[in-house]
């Protein structure tokens, strides 16, 4: 117990008065002589016993109310646990993520959340607000309270280290409470690390009722007939399996199918077969679940015939000309000898077969080829000297060629996984005819291999980037060398290599994903290319590489669905953005991570807690209870005690 003002206690030496009169009676008696006392001495004895313990219990209670009158105005008190806290620095960090559009008893966890906010935050609270998608600093409830009844869910998925790293920017003298509140839905303990021990935090952890959800993952193109396509559609389910879901196709907001399908499984794939035409439109399903998976926004064009030209001998490659055929490549074929450079930068794919030597031209010209967006195919020659060729690889990677090895070897594994087969096979193959080679380069890098050999090193290997792959044979792959051009494993794997990543007709992006997007179009300097459709307009990154213009999205758009990519009101290309499908599993929450952080139920909780924790108990308020009790017992005394 502490005092505010201790120095009040040394009026307790003046309780020495009281038992100084109370001891030393200064009254002086008369005495009266009666006739006869003897009928009177046991009833004076019997008053002054009575008049003895009066006085004491008068001294005790008269002691007992002078000190608590006394201690009272010392003002005691017991100091709070979290004293020190108190001028703490609050911040808030409010998951707005698409998975807190789960419904808890209340109503959707996000708009709950916000709704504790407004209603229980005090009015004289400071505080910074962290969401997703935006931060308020150093303000209070009333300043933001708009802000906060619009909140937007987001499509950044929630980043702890992200909104601790914010915090931790934020230099003061002060300690912070940190109060996150969260579903945790995607949150891994690894992001936990990023918060400072010193920080007082505290997690609201707000659970959905039922985690049910399907949702669209992914569209694309399974087979091109003559006159239509025909669309898979990947459906995912989480949690509850069995449901019938409506699923429905819609090309510029006009419905043109419409199914329903059971999920058995977790993942399962529709078809829809649909006029080959330009499609700028949406799928959509009907469920329970979250809301914001529920459409998957894409756009088809007519695929534009990819250019592919080989260097090489022609009699090398004849097996290409059947492969790369005219419904859907351009194919030519030049000697090294005969080849016109300035023609590169119009092809797709390039492919260096069997080249003994690649002149620092070439080596140039198609450094920049890769850099916008090309595909190159090298297929050594067993007469590459190791010294020529891997000065040109170090270009794209980390990969190099060693010796020569005349030893048959049998390519004997598919690297399924790789996205160079990406829906190619419908289930994995493990007893195919293996091919062979007869002589063939030992590779060291760390690349994925695409093929494998028998004793595990790579037949085929790839360097991969945003815009284009660079794919590695290690060995000739000649008649005279290797059976490879008699394998089915050939059409697949060339037919893959040479079709450019954006020329596949698909085009569906992802929100935040900065995987970069090239655009058949030649600008001028003061030209700039927008994107944008009947609610927003944004302005990407761009940078223009000849007749091609590179563009770089970052976190736009904020708002999934169709645009256009315009150059001032000429539209050059349809375009499409989903949401990021990271949210979709709400059975992914890590609830177990926060257990060592203080876990509050509500927000009404937390600042009650605070509140108690950190204000001093003032107990002088007892004392006066009880100088009161003492002053109605002393007036009880005197009355009734005889």
């Amino acid at each position: 117990m502490q005092f505010k003002h201790p120095e009040i206690l040394y009026f307790l030496f003046l309780l020495v008065i009281p038992i100084l009169v109370h001891l030393f009676q200064l009254r002086r008696f008369k005495k009266e002589y009666f006739t006869n006392v003897r009928f009177l001495k046991e009833l004076s004895i019997q008053t002054r016993k009575s008049s003895k313990i009066k006085k004491w219990l008068l001294l005790a209670t008269r002691l007992l109310l002078l000190t608590c009158i006394i201690i009272a105005f010392a003002q005691p008190f017991f100091k709070a646990k979290e004293a020190k806290n108190n001028s703490n620095e609050m911040y808030i960090v409010l998951d707005n993520s698409f998975s807190m559009q789960a419904k808890g008893q209340k109503g959707e966890l996000l708009k709950r959340a916000v709704q504790e906010l407004l209603e229980n935050t005090p009015e004289n609270q400071t505080f910074s607000l962290i969401t997703n998608s935006e931060t308020f600093w150093n303000t209070d409830i009333k300043s933001i309270r708009t802000e906060l009844q619009n909140l937007k869910y987001s499509a950044l998925p929630f980043q702890l280290e992200s909104a601790m790293a914010k915090i931790k920017s934020r230099k003061s003298a002060f300690n912070k409470d940190v109060v996150v509140i969260t579903d945790a839905v995607g949150l891994e303990s690894k992001q936990l690390k990023s918060i400072d021990s010193n920080f007082n935090t505290y997690f609201i952890y707000p659970e959905a009722e039922q985690k049910n959800n399907v949702s669209i993952d992914s569209v694309f193109i399974h087979q091109n007939l003559d006159d239509f396509y025909e669309i898979g559609l990947k459906l995912s389910a989480f949690g509850e399996k069995n449901k019938e879901i409506p699923v429905a196709l819609y090309n510029q907001n006009k419905l043109i199918a419409k199914t329903v399908t059971k999920l058995e499984t977790k993942d399962k794939t529709i078809y829809f077969t649909i006029p080959k035409k330009d499609f700028h439109g949406y799928a959509s399903i009907t469920d329970n679940g979250l809301e914001y998976d529920n459409n998957l926004y894409f756009s088809i064009s007519k695929p534009r015939k990819n250019n592919i030209i080989s260097i090489g001998q022609a009699e090398k490659s004849n097996f290409l000309s059947r492969i790369y055929t005219n419904d859907e490549f351009n194919f030519n074929n030049f000697a090294i000898e005969t080849l016109d450079y300035n023609s590169l930068e119009k092809q797709n794919t390039i492919v260096l077969n069997e080249l003994e030597d690649i002149p620092q031209a070439l080596q140039t010209t198609l450094k920049s080829f890769v850099q916008k967006g090309g595909n190159l195919i090298l297929i050594p020659s067993a007469k590459t000297a190791t010294a020529n060729i891997n000065p040109f690889l170090r270009i794209f990677g980390n990969i190099q060629f060693q010796s020569l090895e005349n030893k048959e070897k049998l390519i004997t594994k598919i690297n399924f996984n790789h996205p160079l087969f990406s829906r190619v096979f419908e289930n994995k193959i493990n007893n195919f005819q293996y091919p062979k080679t007869r002589t063939s380069f030992k590779i060291v890098g760390s690349a994925p291999a695409v093929l494998y050999y028998e004793d595990q090193t790579a037949f085929l290997t790839s360097i991969n980037n945003p815009l284009s792959s660079v794919y590695i044979f290690t060995a000739p792959i000649n008649l005279e060398n290797s059976n490879f051009q008699q394998s089915p494993l050939i059409v697949p794997v060339f037919y893959k290599m040479g079709i450019n990543n954006q020329n596949n007709g698909v085009n569906a992006l992802t929100i935040g994903n900065n995987n970069p997007f090239l655009v058949d179009e030649t600008l001028s300097k003061d030209e700039i290319l927008k994107v944008r459709n009947e609610t927003e307009t944004f302005i990407p990154v761009q940078q223009i590489l000849n007749d091609k213009v590179k563009l770089t999205f970052n976190d736009y758009p904020e708002q999934a669905g169709n645009f256009g990519i315009y150059n001032q009101k000429n539209r050059l290309q349809n375009i499409s953005f989903n949401y990021n499908r990271t949210e979709s599993n709400l059975e992914q929450t890590n609830q177990d991570a926060m257990s060592e952080y203080k876990t509050i139920d509500s927000i009404n909780t937390l600042f009650d807690t605070i509140q108690t924790d950190r204000t001093d108990n003032q107990i002088w308020k007892w004392f006066v209870i009880f100088a009161l009790l003492f002053l109605l017992t002393e007036m009880a005394i005197i009355r009734f005690v005889k």
